[in-house]
């Protein structure tokens, strides 16, 4: 049997940074490490080709009768820039009061491995366990997923399943754990404003031509009101409203507002009026400036007016909006404020469709819930309490993973989604790091949900 921690330093050796094409190499060994994993723990390991980095699907399968459960991951990590900041090398793993640091420990290496090892400890114990289970770890996560919907299409076999079981999600702490219930959708573009065809003199020709940037940054400017609400037509029109339970779930996390923005290092909160600032960041879509530029931006001065100015969009999108009607709208929106002086170009980069799933016990529960799913819930709820010593809290998440939106809409599996990161986890930051004793407490809760499954299913055969 192999050790946990031990294989997530492995692991996270392997530089697989799937937006930089020279870690190539790096992508490949974490897809050939974790692939061997699961072929030491019984599983057939297939690699399925995409446009830039392959995803590979772990099979153990069995009787068609066996509830099946299909595992999510992926093997790619975030740059590690910027590489000063960094206390120890970040693809030389080192432990540190009870973590592990490294580029990927926690997004998304250790929870795979986590349950990698649940899986395999539970195969130990039991080589005949009646439970067939499939690993879907993709290698673009990092990059918005832009394979994984034609890989849908095309292996929808793969989804004959029960439901999606997941860690790629966040907990407040390390005894408070979180079961992810919804997930922001995400629509990103960007625009690109000109004016003169040239950098001009701004002392020969300032007072004659309308700047790029004046321009632009009045239409950012005009994109939200002053009560902090997105001031595009019809952005709201499909939010779906938040469900009293869900108002009392989230207070059971027992943050303080003064303690968040101690965290966070601002003096306080620019919130959509009416919400607070934890209501705002899990309940409501957002329109976010992700960049902004234009201009002369080297040291000193250079007097110009600026040919080019550009802005960077992202939307962060609530259950049953449309990333694509969204985008059309913010789009519509910039074009109807733009200057006839002024010209535009949009790009577009990913969408991805937001989520949610009603846990079973709580109202508006779908009646025609999977009973496997169910029971996952049922039991997770069981182990989390058990194991980490207080019942889970169950949230949206304010973060994206467009792929379990895409999985809901074009096979209509759920998933559970179990938060194994912690704010101190610095995800896609410097010193990201991961806690080895979530890491134990998460195998333990892995392996009961797998494993009462799979129990279910016995005492239903005998």
């Amino acid at each position: 049997m192999f050790d946990p921690v031990e294989t997530l330093k492995e692991f996270v050796r392997f530089p697989s940074v799937s937006t930089d094409s020279t870690q190539r190499e790096g992508m490949k060994g974490a897809r050939d490490y974790i692939g061997g994993l699961l072929k030491s723990v019984g599983f057939s390991v297939e690699e399925v080709p995409t446009p830039l980095h392959p995803i590979l699907i772990g099979r153990r399968g069995g009787d068609p009768t066996w509830p099946h459960v299909v595992i999510y991951g992926h093997y790619d990590v975030q740059p590690p820039d910027p590489l000063e900041l960094w206390t120890t090398p970040p693809f030389e793993p080192e432990e540190r009061n009870g973590r592990l640091y490294g580029r990927g420990a926690a997004d998304n290496k250790g929870p795979l491995v986590t349950h990698v090892s649940a899986v395999a400890q539970l195969l130990e114990e039991n080589s005949n366990l009646p439970l067939r289970i499939t690993f879907l770890i993709e290698g673009e996560e990092e990059i918005g997923s832009p394979s994984f919907g034609r890989f849908l299409e095309e292996h929808k076999d793969i989804f004959n399943a029960d439901f999606v079981f997941l860690s790629d999600t966040g907990s407040p702490n390390a005894s408070q754990i979180v079961v992810t219930t919804g997930l922001r959708g995400i629509s990103c573009l960007e625009v690109e404003a000109t004016g003169p065809k040239q950098d001009l003199h701004s002392g020969v020709h300032g007072g004659a031509v309308l700047n790029p940037i004046q321009a632009l940054t009045e239409i950012c400017a005009s994109l939200h009101d002053g009560d902090g609400r997105v001031n595009v037509p019809a952005f709201y029109d499909d939010v779906r409203p938040v469900q009293d339970w869900e108002r009392d779930e989230l207070a059971k996390l027992g943050v303080s507002e003064e303690e968040y923005a101690r965290f966070l290092g601002v003096p306080g909160f620019h919130t959509e009026k009416g919400y607070s600032p934890f209501e705002g960041v899990r309940f409501r879509p957002t329109l976010e400036f992700n960049g902004i530029g234009g201009g002369y931006q080297g040291e000193g001065s250079k007097t110009v007016i600026p040919s080019k100015a550009f802005a960077k969009i992202s939307c962060r999108l609530v259950a049953d909006q449309d990333p694509v009607r969204i985008q059309k709208a913010v789009v519509e929106a910039i074009k109807e404020r733009c200057p006839a002086t002024i010209s535009l170009r949009f790009s577009f980069a990913h969408n991805g469709a937001p989520y949610l799933v009603t846990p079973p016990g709580k109202p508006n529960t779908p009646k025609d819930q999977p009973e496997a799913l169910a029971i996952a819930f049922r039991e997770a709820d069981a182990a989390i309490a058990d194991v980490f010593g207080k019942p889970p809290c169950y949230l949206r998440e304010g973060g994206s993973v467009p792929i379990i939106g895409d999985i809901k809409r074009i096979t209509g599996l759920d998933s559970l989604m179990i938060g194994l990161f912690l704010p101190e986890d610095n995800l896609h930051a410097p010193d990201e790091s991961f806690h080895l004793g979530v890491m134990k407490n998460g195998i333990a809760v892995s392996k009961r949900i797998l494993s009462r499954l799979a129990s279910v299913k016995q005492s239903a055969g005998s």
